[in-house]
């Protein structure tokens, strides 16, 4: 049976799966890893430790019994934004380490650039605006910084293309990761823009010259690595792309109006459109799938489940110990918090631990429980966390309602996140939407399978619009009555893609019309809390130094 390999280059592990002809998972593994942080606010990884966890994934891959190496017909790679990218010399050696998406030491040339250049034009061109999350701004702390690195660099490699060169000795770049670095990078000509390139002066001779669209060929498998680990060679090698959207394409979104909330260690939720307004603060790219049409546009939270693990560690000393003992505290906690009101008797939370991303975009934002009394238990604060991250969701919903396009009127949520009924329940209610989530485990790898299996002729991916296997809002209960029972709630549905045999749709949750309306006038507060504070949060981080 005919099989292709996703591959999902992560923040903290790298994972590799074997997906058959009917979209199937027949093994996966993953390796993990740690970031750099020699400063604070500096965050870099050494491309050489993906590629070894690239190596290692896919050798026990091709080792299991379920999989015939010689029926593989393809490999397509997803990555974590590499922000600055890779500076490599010209025989494609790394010379120094990635400055990836949470590093925030190029807050000088956000400066830099808010000073000396035409915002709204910038904003026109590339479709997003100027932050330190940017690969553009950290692009030019490299050349001001580390002017010797910049000197000696011939391209700056996204993670993915690195990865991608190192399978098939082939440079090029995917058009959703030259897009997600902003700045540089014309939106609407899908190019490299020379008008922005020169404003910033940075030279177009660093970036790679040949733009390919996600589910391209970028080459074969070379031979001499084909035989060490058992493949075919010349098999291709799939662009791939940024994991946010390649994650979005596993959870169904294929076409514009579908979106999706991904609730890992942070938030992050994309819509498909085809149009963009930079103004709304969030951040867009081609889509993985259709990107000569399509748009991926998205917005995030920092720290969603790092705000209830934060909370865990810090207010309940069982949670410390071992991953049972968390288990345990969430079993104490949750029925506890789910008996409590919307708005958790009075408390808001703001989850902006390690400042904030989009809408807000702010790296001095900080977190804090407002309302706070005597009365006040943990079951109390971690219900206010689940309804803080969930407002920062909404937040993001709402900037994207403002693109002008018309969403489904259901979200589908996928990460760790949606184990908890609670929490499920609470984003039903605060976004007023039917909550779906996977029975199965879908993720980045499994999009980057898909794209390679489209690649390959293996299956489509896009469903037609008269597909009976998406939700159907008219037939949800209309009742008024959220439901939190995962098993009472199985009215489960098919993955919208023609494959249709790798996940399966739950409905989760419905919204409560009482709770939503107690949420709207909460959100309503939620929202004024940050432009109130932002002074005091400012005063504070400008006199606060981390203790050793």
């Amino acid at each position: 049976m005919d099989t292709v390999i996703g591959i999902d280059i992560g923040t903290q592990s790298t994972k590799a799966l074997v997906i058959d002809q009917h979209g199937r998972i027949l093994t996966e593994h993953s390796h993990g890893y740690h970031v750099d942080t020699p400063r604070p606010l500096w965050a870099e990884q050494w491309p050489e430790v993906w590629w070894e966890a690239v190596l290692v994934c896919l050798r026990a891959c091709l080792a299991a019994p379920e999989v015939d190496t010689d029926q593989v017909k393809g490999i397509c790679v997803s990555s974590l934004y590499g922000g600055s990218g890779i500076p490599v010399d010209a025989e494609i050696r790394p010379l120094h380490p990635c400055l990836i998406w949470m590093d925030r030491r190029a807050e000088a040339q956000v400066q830099w650039v808010k000073e000396h250049i035409d915002l709204s034009r910038l904003e026109a061109v590339t479709g997003n605006g100027v932050d330190s999350y940017y690969g553009f701004t950290k692009m030019m702390w490299l050349k001001a910084e580390r002017p010797d690195i910049w000197e000696q660099t011939k391209f700056l490699l996204p993670p993915n293309s690195y990865i991608n060169y190192r399978l098939s000795g082939e440079v090029a770049i995917d058009h959703s990761s030259a897009g997600n670095i902003g700045g540089i990078y014309d939106l609407a000509a899908r190019s490299w823009s020379q008008e922005m390139l020169d404003a910033l002066n940075i030279e177009q001779d660093k970036l790679p010259t040949r733009l390919v669209d996600s589910g391209d060929s970028v080459g074969g498998l070379l031979p001499q690595l084909a035989v060490s680990l058992g493949l075919v060679a010349g098999i291709p090698v799939i662009a791939g792309g940024v994991d946010a959207a390649m994650a979005t394409l596993a959870a169904g979104a294929t076409r514009p109006g579908n979106h999706v909330a991904m609730l890992g260690t942070s938030m992050c939720w994309g819509l498909i459109n085809q149009h963009v307004d930079a103004g709304q603060g969030l951040i867009s790219m081609p889509h993985v799938l259709n990107g000569h049409r399509d748009l991926y546009t998205f917005g995030g939270a920092l720290t969603a489940g790092a705000s209830v693990s934060w909370f865990v560690d810090t207010f309940c000393a069982e949670g410390q110990t071992t991953d049972g003992a968390s288990d345990k505290v969430f079993e104490q906690l949750e029925p506890l918090a789910r008996e409590l009101p919307p708005g958790a008797d009075g408390l808001l939370f703001l989850p902006y631990l390690m400042g904030e991303r989009s809408p807000v975009w702010d790296a001095q934002a900080s977190a804090g429980f407002i309302g706070l009394s005597l009365y006040h238990r943990r079951h109390h604060l971690y219900r206010a966390v689940l309804e803080g991250v969930s407002f920062a969701l909404r937040h993001n919903m709402e900037a994207g309602t403002r693109q002008g396009v018309a969403l489904d009127p259901y979200l589908i949520v996928v990460g760790g996140a949606a184990r908890s009924d609670l929490w499920m329940q609470i984003i039903a209610d605060v976004t007023r939407m039917p909550v779906y989530t996977y029975r199965e485990n879908v993720e980045a790898a499994l999009g980057a399978g898909l794209l390679a299996g489209k690649a390959c002729g293996l299956f489509e991916l896009e469903a037609s619009e008269s597909d009976s296997s998406r939700p159907d809002s008219s037939r949800l209960s209309s009742s008024g009555q959220g439901s939190s029972d995962h098993d009472q709630a199985e009215t489960a549905t098919t993955q919208p893609f023609t494959t249709g045999q790798h996940g399966t749709l739950v409905q989760r949750a419905l919204p409560s019309d009482d709770a939503a309306h107690r949420y709207d006038e909460l959100f309503a507060l939620y929202c004024q809390l940050y432009p109130a504070l932002k002074p005091i949060m400012h005063r504070l981080n400008a006199h606060t130094t981390p203790s050793e």
